[in-house]
């Protein structure tokens, strides 16, 4: 981080943003719609192109197409993030006007985090080029694993983290409003059903960043461009929740296309770093990564046309929430 100040401004509108988005966008506690969040996301992703055309200007072509590939694949396999953040609301049964708070204070930890380990991760690298080679390791196992694992139903309801949550915590019966912590008449501190919910969806996101932040690894090692493309992915991640939670179960074959990325950019780290050279251009790498996560979708909707909800979600995959056992659905009944 030779220069700090472009990290100083990005940051400081970054928090200009969110402080607008929750002061002003969304002040009051209410359902967000389908088009209020689509105008929202493609507000957000506009914000990203503007900052990529910037990045071409001022910075030149390479690491313009570095980002816009990074953003790509971060934006992509935060539609995983949205699978599981539907399916812990549904068991939760957390009202729709208190889903965008959990999401906005989740993302904020999110932030934080990403910035953390991308820092440590940048560091690591310069610090041990061989390094690289683990990561690209890390990612083609990723990819195979995503798709070759067959998926098992997560019992939510016995999580080990919500029972240790409920063991170690005075926790009330129901939601109190859209307040993460109460006081009670006793003057005891009491935490509610959403911020259980909050914590489930923190360490969600923690595992994902431990895949989709190498994946960017393999496109630069540059922490800025690492950085930027993450959050800009990560502040439409509310907004696109929102835009296709009633869908999503239609994305049946995203998986498919997701792990072909991350074989992709697994074996693009590798190579690259081996010849010591760019075996695979960065354009190529962006041109695949955009044909895979389109053409995947296609499929999926085209698969799944005139399904019901119910029948799209049968042909789709099992999520896996963080302290969650998995169990099978001959298992399932026995918890019922």
């Amino acid at each position: 981080m030779d220069n700090v100040w472009p990290w100083i401004g990005f940051n400081l509108f970054i928090l200009l943003l969110l402080a607008f988005d929750l002061g002003v966008i969304h002040r009051d506690d209410k359902r967000i719609s389908v088009k209020h969040a689509l105008l929202l996301s493609l507000a957000y992703a506009i914000l990203a192109l503007i900052f990529a055309a910037g990045m071409f200007v001022f910075k030149g072509a390479t690491p313009g197409y570095q980002f816009l590939t990074g953003y790509l694949i971060e934006k992509s396999l935060s539609v995983d993030n949205i699978f599981v953040f539907v399916l812990i609301f549904t068991h939760f049964a957390v009202p729709s006007q208190y889903q965008h708070r959990v999401l906005f204070w989740g993302i904020i930890s999110a932030l934080v985090m990403r910035a953390t380990l991308i820092l440590v991760g940048a560091t690591i690298i310069e610090a041990f080029h061989w390094v690289i080679y683990l990561f690209g390791v890390f990612l083609i196992l990723t990819g195979i694993k995503m798709l070759v694992t067959i998926g098992k139903e997560p019992d939510v309801k016995n999580n080990r983290i919500v029972a240790f949550m409920h063991r170690h915590f005075r926790v009330t019966p129901g939601f109190e409003s859209s307040h993460f912590f109460v006081w009670r008449r006793d003057g005891v501190l009491w935490i509610t059903p959403l911020f259980l919910v909050l914590v489930l969806v923190e360490l969600t996101d923690i595992v994902f960043a431990l895949d989709s932040i190498p994946a960017i690894f393999s496109i630069t090692t540059d922490p800025f461009i690492v950085y930027t493309s993450n959050v800009f992915a990560i502040l439409g991640l509310r907004a696109l929740y929102f835009a296709l939670a009633g869908i999503i179960h239609r994305f049946h074959y995203l998986k498919y296309g997701l792990s072909l990325v991350l074989l992709m950019v697994g074996i693009k780290m590798i190579l690259n770093a081996w010849f010591g050279k760019k075996i695979i251009p960065i354009e190529v790498a962006l041109l695949i990564t955009a044909l895979l996560i389109a053409g995947s979708i296609l499929i999926s909707m085209w698969k799944t046309r005139g399904m019901s909800t119910e029948e799209a979600a049968r042909l789709g995959r099992k999520w896996w929430v963080p302290g969650s056992l998995s169990k099978s659905k001959g298992d399932s009944k026995g918890h019922e």
